[in-house]
């Protein structure tokens, strides 16, 4: 239901504060009822894993039919470190324009780092921002983006949104960069379904394989490169782009797609360790797992959205009328189908008495009126 106790300070809460609730479990798996398995999730038949994986979540997933092909704890809820940045990414490139342009400021000078090196009052572009926020992990980044988009509060209610409408219930960011903080959540399968979504977006697709870019340095001279940190770009055939994280309670999260023989494969791992080998190693070998599934029976989806609940609807009830396709309705058998609706066969006589006694009741206002204007009439004669 919630991350591991963490090992540092970051979560604490201020003094007369209470620590965030868990988020809510859905009463069924999201995805499936396998995904609610907290261990090996595996189709019949699959062969060995892998030794060398550490990770404590993972999950394996075809990138365009959604097919989960394997898992381990795939909803158990884990911190996110820097992958939260993903969620980020995609909400920055739904927003903003590429060539809108962002001012650092001190706040963002003083983040916690990993930090790209930003220049207090400098102007940057939302592309070189989103790019660099992807490729180096930069949580100054992170926070100036935050601020274009409203504010840290309203980036983070962004974030949330966007991971709610997705689909992405055991997601919760607290932080735009990862940074640990109270309350922060999110899950192996909740990544590929997030990670999935934003690799629909050029802009995000572009930047998150992008091996270097010259960024202008915080000196105000020239540039410095800023070097993808994704060894899997550069080690791995097929490789499209990925994520990595790490923070002393999250310790090394990464997400990253690579794509062979026509398929597209997305790889979460949470909670992992650098040894016996790199993290994106073990990533490398899951990917290669993966792609020897073909064939296997998925053990779940990543779904296309939240289930939402449906809406009732009524059918629209066209205005009673005879005339074929392409013709006017005659305007008097509408009127009159209409009130044939409307009153039936046994409303026809009461309208008519209705009809009646107002004829009679004009009748008699004439009468009254005449009477007045008579009785005025030998009034004035007498006065004279």
């Amino acid at each position: 239901m919630s991350p591991p106790p963490a090992v540092d300070t970051s979560e604490q809460v201020a003094p007369g504060a209470k620590p965030p609730v868990p988020l809510p479990v859905p009463e069924n798996p999201v995805g499936g009822d396998r995904l609610g398995e907290c261990g090996l999730v595996l189709p019949a038949n699959a062969q060995k894993l892998p030794d060398d994986i550490t990770a404590r979540s993972w999950l394996i997933a075809d990138m365009d039919s959604g097919a989960v092909l394997a898992a381990y704890d795939p909803h158990g809820r884990q911190r996110p470190a820097s992958v939260i940045k993903v969620l980020l990414a995609m909400v920055v490139a739904k927003e903003l324009a590429p060539d809108a342009t962002i001012a650092a400021n001190a706040d963002d000078i003083a983040q916690e780092c990993t930090c790209v090196g930003l220049r207090n009052g400098a102007e940057y572009t939302v592309e070189q921002l989103l790019q660099a926020l992807v490729m180096a992990s930069g949580n100054d980044v992170a926070h100036a983006l935050a601020r274009r988009l409203g504010g840290l509060p309203s980036a983070i209610r962004k974030m949330n949104a966007l991971a709610a409408e997705l689909g992405a219930l055991d997601t919760r960011a607290v932080t735009p960069s990862g940074l640990d903080a109270p309350g922060t959540s999110t899950s192996a399968y909740d990544v590929a379904l997030i990670f999935r979504a934003a690799m629909k977006y050029p802009d995000f697709a572009k930047a998150v394989v992008m091996q270097r870019i010259d960024f202008p340095a915080a000196s105000g001279v020239g540039t410095v490169p800023v070097i993808n940190d994704n060894r899997l770009l550069t080690t791995y055939e097929g490789a499209l782009g990925g994520k990595s994280g790490f923070t002393d309670d999250a310790q090394h999260t990464y997400v990253g797609a690579a794509e062979r023989g026509g398929r597209r494969l997305v790889v979460v791992m949470l909670r992992g360790q650098q040894q016996p080998v790199r993290i994106t190693d073990q990533a490398a070998s899951l990917l290669d797992y993966g792609f020897d599934l073909a064939s296997a029976e998925p053990v779940g989806r990543l779904v296309d959205g939240a289930p939402q609940a449906r809406k009732k609807t009524l059918e629209p009830k066209p205005t009673p009328t005879s005339a074929a396709v392409g013709e006017v309705a005659d305007s008097r058998n509408t009127q009159h189908n209409a009130m044939t609706t409307a009153f039936g066969n046994v409303g026809g006589p009461i309208t008519a008495v209705a009809g009646l006694g107002v004829v009679l009741a004009f009748v008699m206002y004439l009468r009254n009126r005449r009477a007045k204007a008579a009785r005025a009439a030998r009034a004035a004669q007498q006065s004279n």
